[in-house]
């Protein structure tokens, strides 16, 4: 009872922000990938983010944006690892909002690579955002999911995945060193993706290997 209360009183501290959140424009598609289970041996396994021949893109309005557009490279996610008692709420999930959670791992991938002075052009480009705008992003994509109906309105969600999100643990991993090089996606895996590609696109495979598995396509259309 504690922890659910807790959880209501964190919703509430996030609703703010998100009441606040203008809308703006997905496009592109999300497609991602399961590579096999998770290194520590939780949750449901390992999955990437792979880019296709239409990325996903989120072009934002806010007028105080560092970063106007973002556009996600390859790279692993975790679909926002929600807490099993917050899954007690009608549409918090972890892939509910998934696109919203990409665009927000995003960041934080570029960031730690920023950190680092590793940063290619496309991750630079978050060296000027401060950490608060990171959670802002996260509330500016599920409102543009909610107002286009792409997901279900929700009373809840929302606001406890922004108080989530603009947290210390977040704050935390967004000044984290030493992790660029780590994360980045393994050669075996690149491969596992290349082959699901290859299948998807009904190419014979010349290798053969375990392949990646397509878990989730969505098409939001063009820019």
């Amino acid at each position: 009872m504690v922890r659910l209360l807790a959880l209501i009183a964190l919703a509430g501290c996030g609703a703010g922000h998100y009441a606040e959140a203008p809308v703006g424009k997905l496009s592109g598609t999300v497609l991602v990938m399961w590579v096999g289970e998770s290194q520590a041996g939780e949750g449901d396994g390992r999955f990437v983010y792979v880019p296709s021949a239409t990325p996903l893109r989120f072009q934002r309005t806010n007028p105080d944006a560092t970063l106007t557009t973002i556009e996600p490279e390859m790279m692993y996610t975790d679909g926002g690892s929600i807490p099993a008692l917050a899954q007690v709420f009608k549409g918090f999930s972890p892939w509910g909002y998934a696109p919203a959670y990409i665009l927000h791992d995003w960041l934080f991938v570029a960031r730690k690579c920023v950190n680092d002075g590793m940063a290619d052009p496309e991750q630079a480009k978050v060296a000027q955002m401060p950490f608060g705008e990171s959670a802002e992003v996260a509330a500016e994509v599920i409102k543009t999911l909610i107002t286009t109906n792409t997901v279900a309105p929700n009373d809840v969600a929302p606001g406890l995945i922004t108080a989530a999100v603009a947290g210390p643990v977040a704050r935390e991993r967004w000044n984290q060193k030493g992790a660029c090089a780590r994360d980045k996606v393994s050669a075996a895996h690149l491969e596992m993706i290349e082959r699901a590609l290859a299948v998807r696109a009904g190419a014979r495979m010349a290798q053969r290997g375990p392949a990646a598995q397509i878990v989730q396509v969505i098409d939001f259309g063009a820019p």
